[in-house]
């Protein structure tokens, strides 16, 4: 795999779209060992990434308040079960 992007660089939907590759390549089963190895490490790299950015995103979620007249009153950070 020459010439892949850094990880660190890729957006979410960039970096899921290559590791959806990475397993479709790997369920395939016609990848030599050696690239096999290599692949799977890249994959478990962008698995790592993708929720890392998925936390990030979590993280500026809010949810907003609403008062007693109905009206928005402001914003709270949104509870997320983990």
């Amino acid at each position: 795999m020459t010439d892949t992007p850094s990880i660190k660089t890729l957006p979410f939907e960039k970096a899921l779209a290559e590791l959806e590759e990475i397993v479709r390549r790997l369920e395939r089963g016609d990848v030599p060992l050696e690239d096999s190895i290599a692949i799977y490490e890249r994959g478990e790299a962008l698995k790592k990434h993708c929720e890392q950015l998925l936390k990030k995103a979590e993280a500026r979620i809010e949810k907003i308040t609403i008062g007693p007249d109905g009206a928005a009153s402001g914003a709270a950070p949104l509870d997320v079960e983990a």
